[in-house]
């Protein structure tokens, strides 16, 4: 199977910037919605692809984004978690890794998991119940009108 320029283009950045680039796999499929990437790497290198506060994967998106321009497509990019809810450990020399849970992403996932969840769930919320509820109200709609936006 011949691999796309998008296929290609997701694959190279990933291998770049994890530790087992032989693990790296991206299935490309096309629905109504657009082309999907779905992106598979090892259980190790998942908090790399997806960054402090997923910010690589938020990249890799903006990236795929402009690539659509180009060709006239929208892209969205679900990176897959292979782990089975097993989070690898990390060595004292690896400080590159994320210190998010690994989890699954996707631009069109209706249940978005903010920063402020993650590290409500484990431990004391630094904030009163009201005011994380009203962050995360906001976050959630600025994230729904991007989603809106057709770019």
């Amino acid at each position: 199977m011949n691999a796309t320029i998008d296929q290609q283009f997701i694959e190279f950045i990933v291998k770049s910037v994890v530790s087992k680039p032989d693990a790296v796999k991206v299935d490309r499929r096309v629905d109504e919605k657009g082309v999907l990437l779905e992106l598979t790497v090892d259980p190790e290198d998942l908090g790399r692809v997806i960054g402090k506060r997923g910010a690589t994967a938020q990249s890799l998106r903006t990236l795929l984004r402009a690539l659509g321009t180009k060709n006239d497509a929208r892209y969205n990019l679900k990176i897959i978690d292979t782990s089975n809810g097993e989070r690898p450990t990390r060595s004292s020399d690896d400080a590159s890794a994320a210190t998010v849970p690994a989890q699954t992403s996707n631009d069109d996932n209706d249940e978005y998991t903010s920063p402020d969840e993650i590290s409500s769930s484990q431990g004391p919320a630094e904030e009163p119940e009201e005011k994380e509820s009203d962050a995360l109200r906001r976050t959630r709609q600025e994230l729904s009108d991007l989603d809106d936006l057709d770019i």
